[in-house]
């Protein structure tokens, strides 16, 4: 929940580009959601399902899980590595056609709050909360991994742009 309503704020707050602003308006009946944002969509749900179904599959043994506490450490790992994939996504997000998303990016200090407040979140939840959050807290090595996977689907965002689709 807190993913979803500040990433929405994060998003919403990007001011819109010039290309966008010389776009004719889409009508009552037009699409909702255009054919870019589908190919953008469909590239990191592929990627998403890729990682949460191997962590699930093979987890435990990637990351060398053994004892009573194997299970709850592989859900918080999978857990963490699913939100950094969304926090990550976000950036990817900024632009539905260009590559480097980064541009302008600190001038837009809502949508940086949002993300630091999201990974803030995340530690706390992950760390601290273990309790109420059926988490418990990981190690830097798990912690970074988990960092890394998130941010693999930057690159796979930009490498799934080069694949043109129809404006409708």
């Amino acid at each position: 929940m807190i993913m979803d309503t500040l990433g929405a704020l994060a998003l919403a707050t990007e001011p819109p580009n010039d290309e966008l602003m010389k776009r004719t308006p889409v009508g009552r009946k037009g699409n909702f959601i255009s054919n870019i944002m589908w190919r953008n969509i469909m590239g990191q749900a592929i990627y998403q399902f890729f990682v949460i179904w191997y962590l699930q599959t093979e987890g435990k043994t990637l990351f060398e899980l053994k004892g009573d506490n194997s299970d709850l450490v592989l859900n918080t790992l999978i857990f963490n590595c699913f939100v950094f994939c969304q926090v990550f996504n976000e950036v990817s997000s900024r632009e539905m056609e260009r590559i480097n998303v980064f541009r302008g990016i600190l001038d837009n200090n809502v949508f940086v709050a949002v993300l630091g407040s999201t990974v803030l979140f995340q530690i706390i939840i992950v760390q601290f909360l273990g309790d109420f959050a059926n988490t418990t807290p990981l190690s830097l090595r798990e912690w970074f991994s988990c960092i890394v996977i998130g941010f693999i689907g930057m690159p796979i965002a930009a490498i799934v742009k080069l694949f043109p689709v129809g404006s409708q």
